[in-house]
């Protein structure tokens, strides 16, 4: 017999109970499970049921004998059981109540805009912070969106020093601030401004939540930036969206959506006016990615010829925007490594990554580490076990200095790929030293 539909939810006094929202943020699914078989009657089977999970793991994680770790499924679980997003460390989940966060119509002597943006990555609720900003002045100036700017500047360093994790919260509040100074009439230049902030904090926590291979959540919020960018036409910003989708589509073993992501990338930005030569080439080397993913040795040597003679295109005077002023030589050189390691050229793609690491700047903890793990990768694809672990070894500081689950992935990937050198002296060493740094990357089970 079908339970009722008012079954799906659970009481509000288990859901403000201050041990159920411990345990929530704990993310401690045997506490939560005794807790919703206690006060709202609802027992394991259904627990199962209902989160797409065996009955006896159910049973295995009351007990205490197993964890959930994997993402998707604190999802099904957070849909399953009706917990609020926000309770878990998730976005704001489709079936919670919707906010009315469209952006207000133009004042009358204002172009029309191109559409009103919805926000689909779904902020939190109204809370102190939010009330006490309606109360304040919310008269913006040119040095406000300058403020703003340099905000969102610092947050790239910091995310390439330390990670996104810890980063996220005051993006998304910075986010949510800039959302509400949309709702208010402004003129056309200042509206243009707020419009293209929102885009950049809603790429940036998009970004953060990639990095940590949250990708449900990673997708909302690029999808967001996406439909800012677009309502003021910023045909760069959205191809630089896309092509940060077509990155994460690559990640997620979708050769396919990637490649078709990043030539809808390509196309904004030749349609775009003033595209620069730097913005071309990065979008090339996506390409190149996509193909290479995809195993065509053809279109990805085409591609990184393309990247490299747009690069070549680059002058000092270029009017880059601030989010490719990244992808200097050394990235170029490295990307160009790491698309050959993909095809498995592993001659080719070892010396070119091993020369940007040299270069890359020391602060950039998460590249550092993220570039020596490739090279460890293909240099023990060419039978150079002693470099590799030695590489890998240099790589373990800059990844224990970053909270990065995409780093962790690729440190997982080359523990495993070392298993048939595992009782050579240097690969001892190696996993010696990984216990006393990372101990959770070698006892945790990987991720999908």
């Amino acid at each position: 017999m079908p339970e009722p539909s008012r079954s799906k939810e659970l009481p509000v006094s288990l859901l403000t109970d201050p041990v159920m929202i411990r345990a929530c943020q704990a993310r401690d699914f045997g506490r939560v499970f005794q807790l919703v078989k206690a006060r709202a009657g609802i027992y394991p089977s259904t627990i199962a049921r209902r989160c797409d999970l065996t009955p006896s793991r159910v049973g295995e994680v009351m007990a205490g004998r197993r964890q959930l770790l994997h993402m998707d499924v604190v999802e099904r679980i957070s849909d399953g059981l009706r917990i609020p997003g926000r309770m878990l460390g998730l976005a704001r989940r489709s079936w919670e109540t919707p906010q009315n966060l469209a952006v207000t119509p133009r004042e009358p002597f204002e172009k029309p805009a191109p559409g009103d943006v919805e926000l689909a990555a779904g902020l939190s609720e109204a809370d102190v912070d939010s009330i006490l900003a309606l109360a304040a002045d919310q008269d913006l100036s040119p040095s406000t969106l300058d403020a703003l700017h340099s905000a969102i500047t610092d947050y790239w360093r910091r995310d390439d020093e330390h990670g996104g994790e810890t980063l996220r919260p005051a993006v998304v509040g910075q986010l949510r601030y800039v959302v509400g100074l949309l709702k208010e009439q402004r003129p056309t230049p200042m509206r243009d401004g707020l419009h293209s902030i929102a885009a950049e904090l809603a790429r940036l926590t998009g970004w953060t939540y990639f990095d940590a291979r949250q990708y449900n959540q990673a997708r909302a919020y690029f999808t967001e930036a996406l439909g800012l960018a677009k309502a003021i036409d910023d045909r760069q910003f959205m191809a630089n969206v896309l092509a940060c989708m077509s990155l994460q589509a690559t990640y997620q073993d979708k050769p396919g959506d990637a490649l078709a992501l990043v030539t809808a990338a390509q196309d904004q930005a030749w349609g775009a006016r003033g595209t620069t030569p730097r913005v071309l080439a990065m979008l090339a080397m996506r390409e190149a990615f996509a193909h290479a993913t995809l195993g065509n040795h053809a279109a990805t040597h085409t591609a990184i010829s393309e990247a490299h003679t747009q690069f070549g295109r680059i002058d000092t005077a270029d009017p880059d925007p601030a989010w490719v002023a990244y992808f200097d030589e050394p990235k170029l050189i490295v990307d160009t490594g790491i698309a050959h390691g993909r095809l498995g050229e592993v001659a080719l793609a070892e010396p070119l990554i091993a020369d940007a690491l040299r270069r890359e700047h020391r602060t950039n903890h998460r590249g550092r580490a993220f570039h020596a793990f490739w090279l460890a990768r293909t240099q023990l694809h060419r039978g150079k076990v002693d470099e590799a672990c030695h590489t890998a070894m240099d790589a373990l500081a800059p990844a224990a200095a970053v909270g990065s689950q995409r780093v962790a992935g690729h440190l997982r990937e080359f523990y495993e790929q070392l298993e048939p050198f595992r009782r050579e002296p240097v690969a001892v060493a190696f996993e010696s030293r990984l216990r006393e740094v990372l101990p959770r990357q070698v006892s945790g089970s990987p991720r999908p």
